[in-house]
């Protein structure tokens, strides 16, 4: 279910510094491909080889695969099923993710070794790179209980301008996921304007991005890239919608992650940061593409209050919760 309604005259508590640039700092997240790209993309190589056919409406997803394998004969007499490659397969689906059962539990971690946060690029590559075991940690038995595939991300920390898969980046932008990578701007988030330098930042912004991740080794991520593609495009009413489903998922996955790490991991006024900076973003004036600051805050505080994944289906959320 959605996380209820917040009244007019509360302040959001909020998580995850996710990777949308909210009150003018720009847009983050996912860089979309064609249709083309998605089929034969090598980022999704040992994935799938199939290409299936989604469907979506306001509330709910559902998914046909019109691309089953079918019998193959081997003689006149005799037919062949080609069979399941070897090992876990991502799920292409949206709603009825496996990712969503209910019986998956919560994450918890043994402490976080993080070393004194440097500020400058090679700081916050050395500070960034001690977190992800950490993370790494929690979501790996979800990914084996539901037979996921997973692997670790990687994450890039780079001045001036990096070439990635999903077109060039420059440092003077948010961080940005894209086929199994954190590009991460070195310095940007310690010059923010309006939004002081904290460890908390960069732990809320990592989870967000590390959402992303989860999103493209389960499935979820190509199949919105695809919903987005039937509707007519990103930048469509429904593409829109779909996208602020997909970041706002990303915050709540964000939220999750810095849930065990409250219990005495890091400093309590670190995690507190994180959840801060997550309430200061989202759309703002910029296009509707990653929801409302409110919106933001919920999801990131649902996430880290419940520490379920069934929690962060923004895939089967009422409209007005994705806005």
């Amino acid at each position: 279910m959605p996380p209820p309604r917040r009244k007019n005259n509360g302040p959001i508590v909020a998580l995850v510094l996710f990777g949308t640039v909210l009150l003018g700092v720009g847009t983050i997240g996912i860089i979309a491909a064609t249709r083309s790209d998605r089929v034969s993309d090598a980022g999704y190589a040992g994935y799938s080889s199939a290409s299936p056919t989604y469907t979506y409406s306001a509330t709910t997803t559902t998914t046909t695969d019109t691309t089953a394998p079918s019998a193959t004969t081997a003689s006149k007499s005799t037919s062949t099923t080609p069979s399941k490659p070897p090992g876990p397969q991502a799920v292409y689906k949206l709603g009825d993710h496996p990712l969503f059962r209910g019986d998956l539990g919560t994450f918890d971690v043994n402490g976080c070794a993080l070393p004194k946060m440097d500020y400058s690029p090679a700081g916050e590559d050395r500070f960034l790179q001690a977190a992800l075991p950490c993370i790494e940690a929690m979501w790996k038995p979800v990914f084996q209980r539901t037979e996921l595939p997973y692997q670790p991300v990687e994450l890039q920390v780079f001045t001036g301008t990096t070439q990635t898969p999903c077109g060039s980046r420059q440092n003077n932008a948010t961080a940005m996921y894209c086929r199994g990578v954190i590009y991460w701007p070195g310095g940007f988030y310690a010059n923010e304007a309006g939004m002081p330098p904290h460890p908390g930042k960069y732990l809320g912004q990592l989870g967000h991005e590390y959402g992303h991740h989860i999103q493209w080794l389960s499935g979820m991520l190509k199949a919105a890239d695809n919903a987005q593609y039937d509707a007519g495009g990103w930048d469509t009413r429904t593409g829109l919608e779909l996208n602020r489903r997909k970041e706002l998922q990303a915050t709540c996955f964000g939220g999750m992650t810095l849930a065990p790490l409250s219990h005495g991991a890091i400093p309590l006024d670190v995690v507190n940061e994180g959840l801060s900076d997550a309430s200061n973003r989202g759309d703002g004036s910029r296009t509707p593409d990653h929801g409302s600051t409110e919106n933001n805050g919920r999801w990131v505080m649902h996430g880290h209050k419940t520490n379920r994944t069934n929690a962060c289906n923004t895939w089967m959320a009422n409209a007005a919760d994705v806005a």
